[in-house]
């Protein structure tokens, strides 16, 4: 494990900043540390790939993608934990259900983009974190595209679920 040492520290080894593995990144007062894991470059490379700090995306594609991904993932748990899990109508439930939480998240993310945002903070994971987020412009963008794909996604999990048979017999060719 590599041990960070502190900014200040000297090249002395028995000076004990040296032995530190946490130290402030930045500005002390805005909480944000360098730790091994979130200064990793495996951490750094993965949180950067995300949709929501990937370069060269506009508003829409990012709220595009995480809302496929949002769509997608949410309808399993209203679909079979929620009260009409035995039930026929459960996946379609499920999707409704999906589809009511995306619009109130897209409302969330509207609201918040008239409440004229700050800008987004520079940490150590994300240096450079994207433009579109500062302005209610971009932020509008993002909900409309987190809409469009949210209800893209559930209804693919939809589609999935419902015919989760006839893929089983293509699979086992029956």
């Amino acid at each position: 494990m590599q041990v960070l040492s502190h900014p200040e520290a000297t090249n002395d080894p028995k000076d004990p900043r040296n032995r530190e593995v946490v130290f402030p990144a930045y500005d002390i007062q805005n909480g944000n540390l360098a730790t091994p894991i979130n200064s990793s470059p495996l951490v750094k490379a993965y949180i950067n790939s995300l949709p929501a700090y990937r370069s060269g995306l506009s508003p829409l594609r990012r709220g595009l993608e995480v809302g496929l991904a949002h769509g997608y993932w949410i309808l399993g748990p209203f679909a079979k934990l929620g009260p009409l899990r035995d039930t026929d109508i459960a996946n379609l439930s499920g999707l409704l259900s999906t589809i009511g939480l995306i619009i109130i998240s897209t409302l969330a993310i509207s609201l918040y983009a008239n409440t004229n945002p700050p800008g987004p903070t520079t940490t150590i994971t994300t240096p450079n974190p994207p433009d579109a987020f500062k302005t209610e412009h971009g932020w509008n963008e993002y909900a409309g595209g987190f809409l469009i794909g949210g209800v893209g996604g559930a209804a693919l999990a939809y589609f999935l679920l419902t015919n989760i048979s006839l893929f089983k017999n293509f699979a086992t060719g029956l």
